[in-house]
């Protein structure tokens, strides 16, 4: 247990190391400033801006950015479910795989238009080359640079004043890409394919097996270059269907630890950008700190669960719960693995959550459905984040008879109403798609197990979707109409309703005046802000969804065979 904890305190404190510097070229870059990478990368960023008709001084109101940001995912899920449809006769499928069923088809390109990555299919058996690098990869890259560029534009709400514009979306959705995700995913797939990480478009190869007279077939592909976008984008879909528990997608210790630190990087980084980009560090500490603080607990509570409440065998030597796991990386790795792909929206495992003890797969649910603000999403995460901060400011208002402020602006009804809409849409459709499932009478057929454990697989699948995440607790048969359908539906509305509202909240705050600091305003970046934020965000979760966790989780930690 020693080693666990040291792990995970050696894992923190690089996560935060590189995340300041990061951080802070995040907004240079947002900002339009000049970085190292501008000598090299201004010509190619100034011929996109010609090609797409766009010049420096464009802006963009609310309803333009939003038109902007769903007709862009719009078009996008045209082209993935297109591809899909078509891969038979498309090149690059050396497998000859056949085209994916239409419902399959619409559920995968929902889900990475959305940054969900939730995958009802296995990529080597069902996705040829084609499919997988311009239709998937590419979604990885894009839907990730749009999350990052709604935050600035949320970020200039706050320091805009009586402005009606909020920025251009095509020159953010440039410049994130081309600064930020191109130059550190070229990075991570070479360190990656170092490691072993297969990258070829050579067709699967046959080998001999260990058993005399029989042979393997290795899945093969370019697999390298989707990981390390996989990762840093928060996205999470996996080239092979066993994702990072695979050992062509996740060989060695070293990838593992490189493919962690990716998932919580850029998340951590914005809180930092958050933080210089309004010109108070205070107010971006305290929100990484709430992060951090939520991150800390679940991590130990999991950690704990897996070491010690996991089945003992007789006679056997205890290493903790090791179903599920693989052994290279045991209980720790795989602990600290399955908190941060729940806390940042990013759904890659390289464990079975489905095997993990009912207290961690509780933590592991709850970190989704209190709306994946515990880092959460690039920029998704953040904004989330943001619209509970707006919350708790409004309740401490409230609370002190006092109008709310925030940043210099005061809260006011419009603004709430955005709130509402950012905070209780994924919850909504995330308790209405598990009623959904329930009811069907065929879902007993689509689950492993039964019982409270089973209505958490369905628990689970739904509170994936339901948050953009994408992970899975296995048990599941999400390969039905029905939820490809509904969930491929689900997955959009919770990522573009609160993204259209979280626009729409900049907009306002925009137009507004900012109101001096005086001696009544409340304080957002002390220790007993940062505490009222916490406990905002565990009661309004708590609330919502203490009754379903009941019938599932905790239902099994107590019916369990001990």
């Amino acid at each position: 247990m020693n080693n666990i904890v040291l792990q995970e305190i050696v894992f923190l404190l690089i996560l935060i190391g590189f995340s300041i510097p990061l951080g802070i070229y995040i907004t240079n870059v947002m900002n339009g400033q000049n970085v190292f990478l501008t000598p090299v990368l201004s010509l190619v960023e100034k011929g996109i801006y010609k090609w797409m008709g766009i010049r420096d001084e464009d802006e963009m109101s609310p309803k333009e950015y939003t038109f902007s940001v769903l007709a862009f995912s719009a078009i996008g899920l045209i082209i993935v479910f297109s591809i899909q449809m078509l891969q038979n006769i498309l090149p690059f499928n050396p497998e000859h795989l056949k085209s994916v069923r239409w419902d399959l088809a619409f559920n995968t390109a929902a889900s990475f238009v959305s940054n969900s990555n939730w995958q009802a299919y296995s990529g080597e058996s069902t996705l040829s080359y084609l499919s997988q690098s311009i239709g998937l990869t590419v979604q990885n890259f894009v839907s990730a640079a749009t999350g990052i560029a709604v935050l600035f534009a949320l970020i200039r709400g706050f320091v805009s004043k009586k402005q009606k514009t909020i920025g251009s979306f095509w020159q953010d959705l440039t410049r994130v890409t081309l600064y930020v995700l191109i130059p550190l995913s070229l990075i991570l797939a070479v360190l990656l394919v170092s490691q072993g990480v297969v990258q070829t478009f050579s067709p699967y190869k046959e080998v001999a097996a260990l058993q005399s007279g029989t042979a393997q077939v290795i899945p093969l592909g370019p697999a390298a270059s989707q990981i390390a976008i996989k990762q840093l984008g928060t996205n999470g879909g996996g080239f092979f269907g066993l994702n990072s528990a695979y050992p062509l997608e996740n060989p060695t210790p070293f990838s593992n630890f490189l493919q962690l630190l990716s998932i919580l990087l850029i998340p951590a980084a914005l809180c930092v950008s958050f933080g210089k980009a309004v010109k108070d560090r205070k107010q971006g500490r305290s929100v990484y700190a709430a992060m951090l603080i939520l991150f800390v607990l679940s991590l130990a509570v999991v950690s704990i669960s897996e070491q010690c409440l996991g089945p003992t065998f007789h006679g056997v030597l205890s290493s903790g719960s090791m179903e599920g796991k693989e052994v290279m990386h045991g209980v720790g790795t795989s602990a600290l693995w399955g908190t941060a792909t729940t806390a940042a929206s990013n759904g890659s495992v390289n464990a079975m959550h489905d095997s993990f003890t009912p207290i961690s797969g509780l933590i592991l649910m709850f970190l989704m459905q209190i709306g994946e603000v515990v880092f959460g999403g690039v920029g998704s995460g953040l904004y989330g984040m943001l619209a509970f901060v707006i919350l708790t400011v409004f309740i401490a208002g409230l609370m002190v008879g006092r109008t709310p402020e925030y940043l210099g602006k005061k809260i006011e009804p419009y603004d709430m109403k955005m709130v509402c809409l950012i905070i209780l849409v994924p919850p909504l459709f995330t308790l209405f798609g598990t009623t959904s499932a329930v009811l069907i009478p065929q879902a007993a057929s689509w689950l492993t197990n039964h019982g409270a454990h089973g209505f958490s697989e369905i628990l689970y699948a739904f509170t994936s979707m339901g948050n953009n995440n994408g992970s899975a607790f296995a048990g599941f048969n999400a390969n039905t109409v029905f939820t490809n359908v509904i969930g491929g539906m689900i997955m959009l509305i919770v990522r573009f309703v609160p993204m259209s509202a979280v626009l729409y909240l900049s907009g306002n705050l925009s137009n507004k005046k900012t109101v001096a600091v005086g001696e009544g305003t409340l304080s957002t970046s002390n220790t007993m802000f940062t505490g009222l934020l916490i406990g905002i965000i565990l009661i309004i979760g708590a609330l919502t969804f203490l009754p379903a966790l009941a019938l599932g989780p905790i239902a099994d930690f107590f019916t369990a065979v001990k």
